[in-house]
C-alpha cells in the first residue's frame, strides 16, 4: 500500500512538471518520464525490497531534476506554478502557519464575496513559563485549489469593501494586519460600489491605516493587488510573480489582438519577460523588502518546512515593523534588526502600539513609498534649479506656516471673538431699539415708506437672475482656443440622431461657437485637452512647474524607446502629465492634467511624480490641487511595476494633501479607466465629469474577455457612475469654468488660503 502511494506521488510530480514546463521538451522531463514508466514495467516483477530501494533512488532523481530545472525557469513558467491548482492558497496557510483561526466574514459559498477570506488569527509563543497569545487580522484573495465559485481569486467590489472593514476592525482593536496577495487581478464589474471606486478606496484608508501591515505577495495582479498590498513590509514568495498586467494581456496589447483571437505562447513569454515580473526583479526595482525561497518548482500543501520558514518570516517582519516605531529602543528592538529570520521566534515583543507610535508607523509608511520608482523617470532638471526649487518650496512652507499657522490662528480667534460680540449687539440692540422704531413709524408714517423701498431693492438684487444682461449664461462665440477642426467644411451627424432626430452639425459651428457639444441633445463630442486648458484653466497666464520630468523605458521594453519619442515629438509633451499653477477667478490653484494624446493619458514613473510633486506644491502654498483627466487608458504596460506603483504613491500625495485640509478635486472626460481611477483620481471626494465622458476600470472588451460578460454599449457612461455616487455631478463643458469657480467657494478644505 505504501509503495502504491510512493507510485502515485511520482506520477503526480510528473505531472505537476509537465504542466509548468507546458509544450517544452528537456533531457530532465524525459528521463524522469522513462524511468518511471521502466519502474512501472517491471514493479510486478520485482521483489519487495528491490522495489523498495529502486523508488527510492527513483525519488533521489526526482528530487535532483526538480532542483535542476528550478533553475532554468522562465519568468512565464513561474506564472504557471501560481496559477496552478496544486499551488498553496491561503486556507493551506491559514491551517499550517498559524496556531488557531476563526474565519469571519461569511465561509465558503455562503459569503458575500468567496474569493476574499478573512480570518482571525493568533501565533502562540512561549516566554519562559508563558504561553502568550500575539493575535492578527489575516486578509487575502483565496483561489481553494479550484473551486469554482471562489473566482480563482478575482475579488468583486463587495470583497474588497470586506477587506477594507476588517483593516478598520484592526486599526480599532489594535493588531498587526497579514494581507496576502493571491489575485490574476480585480474582477471588472461596475455595478455598486464599481471596482475602480472601492480599490481607490482600500489604497485611500490603507494609505493612513494606523495598524502595523505585512504584505506577502505570491500572484499580484494590478489593480487588485494594490487593493490590500499597501504593506509596511512586503515578502514575496521566490516563484511569485508581480505585474501591471498578465502576460496574455501584454501580449494582445503588443500584438494589437482583437476580440477571440490569441497572442501566440512565444509572443505571452516575451511579454513575461519583459514586464520584468518576478521577485528578483522586484527586489532590485526595490518595490519588495525580502524574497521568501520556496521549495523546487514551488511551494505546494505537503511542503511542512516551508510554511515553518513563512510563519519564522511572518513573525520576523512583524517585529520589525513594530520596533521600528516604538518610542523606547530596548535591547529587544536591536535584536530584532540584527537576527535572522531563525532568530523570529525567540524574540518577543508585544505587537500593539502607542498613538505616538502609530502615527510614527504611518508617516514611515508614506515616506517609504514616496521614495519608490526614482530610477525610472529621467529629470532633466540642472543641479541649480534644483537647489532653487528647494530653497523655494522651502519659503513657501515657511511663508505658508507662518501666514496662515502662526498669525491666522490668532487673527480666527480674534475674529470669531469680534463675531460673537457682534452678534450679542445686534441682538441687543434688536430687542431694545424695535419698540422704539415702531413707535416712531406710527407717528412719521415717511419713514414707513422709506424702508418698504429699501426693502423691495433688497428683494429685487436677492431674486435678479445672475446674468440677465447676456441673456443664457452659455456664451459660445468668446472662446480663447478654438479646436482646428472647427476650419474644415464638413458635417457631422450626432451619434443620437436616431433617437432624438438631431439634425446634421457644420463643423466650424459646432467645434467652434458650440464647443464641441450637440444643440439638440447635449451630446459631447471629444474635445482636445488644449480647449479646456486655454478656456478653463487660462494655461497661458499659468505658470508650468516640472516640465522637466521626462518619461523613459526603464524595462528596456523592445520598442516602446521608439514610441515613446513618437508621442514626444507628435505632442510636444515629455510626459502624458501636465502641472501648473494658475488662476480661476480670484482663486489661485494647482492643476494637473492628463492627456490623452500621450501614450493614452498612461500614467508611469514620470506622471506619478509630476502628479506627487503637484500635491505636494498646493498642500504647501496652501491652494486647492484640482485633477483634470482628458483621458487615460490605465497603468503604462511597458514600465511594469514601476508604473502599478504609482497608484499607491500618488494616493498617500493625496492622503497627506486632504489630512492636511486640502482642497482636492477630480474632473474626468472622454475615457478614464483602471489604474488611476482605482486609486488617486478615485479616492477624491469630490469627483465629477464632462457629459457624455465614459468611466470604469476596465473597457468593454477586457469585461467580455475575463467575465464573459457582453456589457451594454453606456456602461461605463458618466451617469452610471453618478448613479452609483462614484461621481457627483455631471457638467457641461461650456460651464466647467464656472462649476470649477463655485465648487472652489462652496467645497472643503480648512487649510486654503482664501478660506
Amino acid at each position: 500500500m505504501d509503495i502504491d502511494r510512493r507510485i502515485q506521488g511520482l506520477k503526480d510530480r510528473l505531472a505537476y512538471i509537465r504542466d509548468i514546463f507546458g509544450s517544452k521538451e528537456d533531457d530532465n522531463i524525459r528521463l524522469l518520464s522513462a524511468k518511471l514508466n521502466d519502474l512501472l514495467d517491471r514493479e510486478l516483477g520485482l521483489p519487495g525490497s528491490v522495489l523498495a530501494e529502486e523508488m527510492t533512488r527513483l525519488e533521489d532523481l526526482f528530487d535532483f531534476c526538480e532542483r535542476k530545472l528550478d533553475t532554468q525557469l522562465t519568468p512565464m513558467d513561474r506564472v504557471r506554478i501560481v496559477r496552478h491548482p496544486q499551488r498553496i492558497c491561503l486556507k493551506d496557510i491559514l491551517e499550517n502557519v498559524y496556531d488557531n483561526y476563526t474565519e469571519i466574514g461569511g465561509r465558503g459559498e455562503f459569503n458575500i464575496d468567496p474569493s476574499m477570506l478573512i480570518a482571525r488569527a493568533l501565533f502562540v509563543r512561549r516566554v519562559g513559563d508563558k504561553a502568550i497569545k500575539q493575535m492578527v487580522m489575516v486578509i487575502g484573495q483565496e483561489k481553494g485549489h479550484g473551486e469554482s465559485f471562489r473566482n480563482g481569486g478575482s475579488v468583486k467590489p463587495s470583497g474588497n469593501a470586506k477587506a477594507l472593514h476588517y483593516m478598520k476592525v484592526a486599526e480599532t482593536e489594535n493588531i498587526p494586519v497579514h494581507s496576502f496577495v493571491f489575485t490574476p487581478g480585480a474582477y471588472p464589474v461596475e455595478d455598486w460600489p464599481g471596482a475602480a471606486q472601492q480599490i481607490a478606496r482600500n489604497l485611500y484608508e490603507m494609505a493612513g491605516l494606523r495598524a502595523p501591515v505585512i504584505s506577502v505577495f505570491s500572484e499580484g495582479g494590478s489593480g487588485g493587488a494594490e487593493a490590500i498590498g499597501l504593506g509596511d513590509r512586503r515578502i514575496m514568495l521566490s516563484h511569485g510573480y508581480y505585474s501591471v498586467i498578465s502576460p496574455e494581456g501584454a501580449a494582445a496589447i503588443e500584438g494589437g489582438l482583437r476580440r477571440g483571437k490569441r497572442a501566440t505562447p512565444e509572443l505571452i513569454a516575451k511579454c513575461a519577460r519583459q514586464l520584468c515580473i518576478t521577485a528578483e526583479d522586484n527586489l532590485h526595482n526595490g518595490y519588495i523588502d525580502r524574497i521568501l525561497q520556496e521549495p523546487p518548482l514551488g511551494a505546494r500543501p505537503n511542503h511542512y518546512e516551508f510554511f515553518r520558514e513563512l510563519r519564522r518570516e511572518l513573525i520576523q517582519a512583524t517585529n520589525e515593523a513594530v520596533s521600528e516605531v516604538k518610542s523606547m529602543k530596548l535591547y529587544r528592538a536591536m535584536a530584532v534588526r540584527a537576527s535572522k529570520t531563525d532568530d523570529a521566534e525567540s524574540i518577543y515583543m508585544r505587537w500593539n502600539l502607542s498613538k505616538s507610535a502609530l502615527t510614527r508607523l504611518v508617516e514611515l509608511r508614506q515616506c517609504k513609498y514616496r521614495a519608490m520608482s526614482r530610477h525610472a523617470r529621467l529629470d532633466g532638471t540642472g543641479l541649480l534649479k534644483r537647489a532653487v526649487t528647494a530653497t523655494r518650496g522651502t519659503v513657501e512652507a515657511a511663508h505658508s506656516f507662518v501666514r496662515h499657522d502662526l498669525l491666522g490662528k490668532q487673527k480666527k480667534r480674534l475674529d470669531a471673538m469680534v463675531e460673537d460680540l457682534g452678534a450679542e449687539a445686534h441682538l441687543v440692540r434688536h430687542n431694545l431699539l424695535i419698540p422704539l422704531k415702531k413707535t416712531l413709524d406710527k407717528v412719521l408714517p415717511g419713514n414707513h415708506e422709506q424702508e418698504g423701498r429699501k426693502g423691495d431693492e433688497v428683494r429685487d438684487m436677492l431674486t435678479r437672475l445672475s446674468c440677465p444682461e447676456d441673456g443664457a449664461c452659455l456664451v459660445g462665440s468668446s472662446w480663447a482656443w478654438t479646436s482646428p477642426r472647427s476650419q474644415e467644411d464638413r458635417t457631422l451627424s450626432c451619434p443620437n440622431f436616431r433617437t432624438h432626430h438631431c439634425p446634421d452639425l457644420w463643423g466650424p459651428d459646432l467645434y467652434g461657437d458650440f464647443a464641441g457639444v450637440c444643440p439638440s441633445c447635449g451630446h459631447h463630442f471629444p474635445m482636445e485637452y488644449r480647449w479646456y486648458l486655454k478656456n478653463v484653466f487660462e494655461y497661458t497666464h499659468g505658470k508650468e512647474f516640472n516640465r522637466e520630468l521626462e518619461s523613459v523605458n526603464p524595462l528596456g521594453y523592445e520598442q516602446f524607446d521608439s514610441k515613446l519619442d513618437k508621442a514626444k515629438a507628435k505632442t510636444g509633451l515629455k510626459s502624458a502629465c501636465i502641472t501648473f499653477e494658475t488662476t480661476i477667478e480670484d482663486v489661485q490653484t494647482v492643476v494637473a492634467v492628463l492627456c490623452a494624446p500621450f501614450r493614452g493619458g498612461s500614467v508611469g514613473a514620470a506622471e506619478g511624480e509630476k502628479f506627487i510633486r503637484a500635491a505636494e506644491r498646493a498642500g504647501r502654498k496652501r491652494q486647492p490641487f484640482i485633477a483634470y483627466v482628458h483621458g487615460t487608458a490605465g497603468i503604462r504596460i511597458q514600465e511594469g511595476v514601476n508604473g502599478v506603483i504609482q497608484m499607491p504613491r500618488c494616493t498617500i500625495a493625496v492622503r497627506r494633501y486632504i489630512d492636511a485640509g486640502g482642497l482636492y478635486l477630480v474632473l474626468y472626460d472622454t475615457n478614464s479607466y483602471a489604474g488611476p481611477v482605482a486609486s488617486f483620481l478615485g479616492c477624491s471626494p469630490y469627483q465629477f465629469a464632462v457629459q457624455s465622458s465614459n468611466i470604469g476600470f476596465a473597457g468593454p472588451g477586457v469585461i467580455a474577455e475575463t467575465t464573459g460578460m457582453v456589457v451594454p454599449p453606456d456602461y461605463h457612461r458618466a451617469y452610471h457612475a453618478l448613479s452609483r455616487g462614484h461621481i457627483h455631478g455631471i457638467w457641461d463643458r461650456r460651464e466647467v469654468r464656472k462649476n470649477l469657480h463655485q465648487s472652489l467657494l462652496t467645497m472643503g478644505g480648512r487649510n486654503l488660503y482664501y478660506r
